[in-house]
Parts: structure tokens; sequence; C-alpha cells
């Protein structure tokens, strides 16, 4: 099984050139993939360790990583919900670290 460690480089990789990057917080950053990982394991795609997953790929889709909220929340706070995916603005205090609010409609959360 992929560690942390591997997975981080994997995705900075494919992520960066899009312009998302790992927040510079690293100890958050490993224990979300070592989350994403467990829920891989789990579920057997990662899901978002920050919501609730139904356990149904299909009803949990929007919320696979990258999730599809990850996109409006890093243009409009800089970060995604998670705070896993940053701007490089994010990352070097251009903007402010503001709380981001759950874009995720109430009735895909609670199924």
């Amino acid at each position: 099984m992929m560690d942390a460690n591997a997975l981080y480089e994997k995705l900075r990789k494919i992520q960066e050139p899009k312009g998302y990057y790992f927040s510079d917080n690293r100890e958050q950053v490993m224990e979300l993939l070592d989350a994403l990982l467990i829920n891989k394991a789990r579920y057997g795609y990662m899901v978002c360790p920050c919501r609730l997953a139904a356990g149904d790929r299909d009803n949990d889709r929007d919320i696979i990583c990258p999730c599809d909220y990850r996109k409006p929340d890093v243009a409009e706070f800089g970060s995604c919900y998670c705070n896993l995916y940053v701007s490089k603005a994010w990352n070097e205090g251009k903007i402010d670290q503001a709380y981001v609010p759950e874009r995720r409609p109430p009735e895909k959360m609670f199924l």
C-alpha cells in the first residue's frame, strides 16, 4: 500500500502544474493524506477525509479528492475546504487564510 509520503510526491507532481499546491502546514497535509489512504482502503476510493462519506461511490463522487468543490474554493478563498490544496498566494501569506465554508449541498450529506 502507498504511504502518505509517496502519495504527496505523486499528487504534487500532478497538481502543482494545475496551480494547486499542498498547504505549507506539512503536518496537517500528511494527516490528511493518511486519512485519504485510510478511506481508499475502507471504501475503494480516496474520499474527502473532512466530510462524511456514504460509502456509495455514486453518492460520494463529488467528494472524491480532489473534490468538485476544490476549484471554486481555491478560486474564492485560496484553499479547499480541508486546507489540503491551496493557492500559491495562500502559502505565501498574500491572502487571508479565512475559513472555507462547506459548499456541498445538505441533501448529499445526510443520506
